[in-house]
């Protein structure tokens, strides 16, 4: 009975609406590929010299092979090759990585790209799928040694190599993809703290570049000063006060210039509390604040050095584009984001319609096509149609992680995680900078941008999903 229940729940068949989905998303992005180049190329009549001399011709046909390579995967492959291949597929993907940094062409300032007969492969898109077949291996054989430093730090090192790689293109994109593996890692057990220390390295990094680093730690001790306060077993509204009135008296004297005498001061003052604590024997609390102080400060000088002295001129406005517009000169380094909300914007509601966007049509927004094909959607489309646009990914994040949880084998369940985290993150960052609500750092958007690495890459963990799924009670 049992066997005869595992092979009814094993030939379900493909998940209909997360297959639909896909096409939609597909079928929206080539619309709009062809709508962006209406005003910039000419369009043949002909079959053959519109395939291959235009964008969306050459959208066209890997639109052909990912549906082909969906059937073979789908029908044709064995579900258990997978996890079999797990392994050589990832290393397969890093000697991708490391060759292209030889062999590839340079395209925008990255070299991310190997070039055959007219059409350009860019290895960091397949990568992905290669690491996300590598963490569910790992993954589901890690799983209970959550407690394990060793395997927490192998797992990590799995997405942290493709990611260094990238980041030697240079491609900050891409390479920051790779962290949404935090998010399989997270849901077969790895402890919230270690997130909780993420956001505030984060949240350092960022207040770094904003703030002057001696600032920061200031306002860090006077923090942890609080926190003390509140872990006083009496007096505690007395001392609190005191702390305001030195918080006060401290600020004052920054801004008449005596910051270095300041933060001398501060500093000393959170060396005698911690001190205290320890010896009351509250050594714990003590040692986690000092911790938090010192690591906050380390991480604020760094980002602060690195955006002043390490990163380009051009890498510092995109940065700034995002904390500090106000800086930057609205036809210069903020030209690109400037265009992008006004396209979203002149839609309104319903759109201008297919092809009859001006800014879309007559290039007004860089890249367009690819990085900012959400700005077509906006224009021509509307409100309607962004928020169209957005429910479907929304729609097709929640079936992903329905599939995810409905998995009997930990490596599909890992593995269903990676990709919605990969398609999360790509979908949020892409989104959001085209809206200045996140830095510019160029990701396509999932299923829609023109690229054919991307449409395959994204396309083969959807299906390697769909096909893990069909098979789901065979464990």
């Amino acid at each position: 009975m049992l066997a005869s229940s595992n092979k009814k729940l094993g030939n379900k068949g493909t998940d209909v609406l997360t297959f639909s989905l896909y096409l939609a998303l597909v079928g929206i992005g080539w619309a709009m590929i062809y709508s962006t180049g209406a005003g910039l190329e000419f369009y043949p009549k002909s079959l053959a010299p519109f395939l291959f001399t235009t964008a969306v011709g050459k959208q066209a046909i890997w639109i052909g092979i990912c549906l082909v390579v969906f059937i073979v995967i789908f029908f044709l492959l064995d579900h258990k090759i997978f996890k079999l291949l797990a392994y050589p597929a990832y290393v397969v993907t890093i000697l991708g990585l490391v060759l292209v940094l030889i062999l590839g062409v340079e395209i925008n300032g990255a070299t991310s790209w190997f070039r055959f007969a007219g059409f350009t492969i860019q290895p960091s898109e397949l990568a992905k799928f290669g690491t996300c077949l590598a963490m569910a291996a790992y993954l589901s054989s890690w799983s209970n040694k959550m407690d394990n430093l060793q395997s927490v730090a192998i797992g990590i090192g799995i997405w942290v190599l493709p990611a260094a790689l990238i980041l030697l293109q240079p491609d900050a994109g891409s390479a920051l993809v790779f962290a949404s593996f935090l998010i399989a890692m997270y849901r077969e057990g790895l402890t919230p703290l270690l997130y909780l220390l993420g956001a505030f390295t984060a949240g350092m990094f960022i207040l770094g570049i904003l703030f002057p680093p001696f600032l920061l730690i200031g306002l860090l001790s006077c923090i942890v000063l609080l926190i003390y306060n509140y872990n006083l077993p009496r007096a505690r509204l007395a001392v609190f006060g005191g702390i305001v009135l030195i918080f006060a008296g401290a600020v004052w004297a920054w801004l008449e210039g005596h910051q270095l005498l300041v933060l001398l001061f501060m500093i000393g003052l959170t060396a005698t509390t911690s001190a205290y604590f320890f010896l009351r024997q509250r050594g714990q609390l003590a040692k986690i604040l000092l911790f938090g102080l010192i690591m906050g400060s380390a991480i604020a000088f760094t980002s602060n050095y690195l955006f002043n002295n390490v990163l380009k001129p051009h890498q510092q406005d995109r940065i700034n584009a995002w904390l500090q517009p106000e800086k930057l000169d609205k036809q210069g380094a903020l030209y690109n984001l400037t265009q992008s909300k006004l396209a979203i914007s002149a839609g309104g509601l319903t759109g201008k319609g297919l092809t009859e966007g001006t800014m879309t049509k007559f290039g007004y927004v860089p890249m367009q096509q690819t990085d900012f094909i959400f700005c077509a959607v906006g224009e021509e489309q509307g409100f309607i149609g962004t928020t169209a646009v957005i429910t479907l990914f929304l729609i097709l994040l929640w079936r992903i992680t329905v599939i995810a949880e409905r998995q009997r084998s930990v490596f599909n369940r890992a593995y269903a995680y990676g990709v919605a985290g990969i398609l999360f993150v790509h979908v949020m960052v892409n989104i959001g900078m085209t809206m200045g609500l996140l830095p510019i750092i160029g990701i396509p958007l999932p299923f829609m941008s023109k690229g054919g690495s991307s449409l395959l890459g994204f396309t083969v963990m959807l299906a390697v999903l769909l096909k893990l799924d069909k098979s789901r009670a065979e464990v």
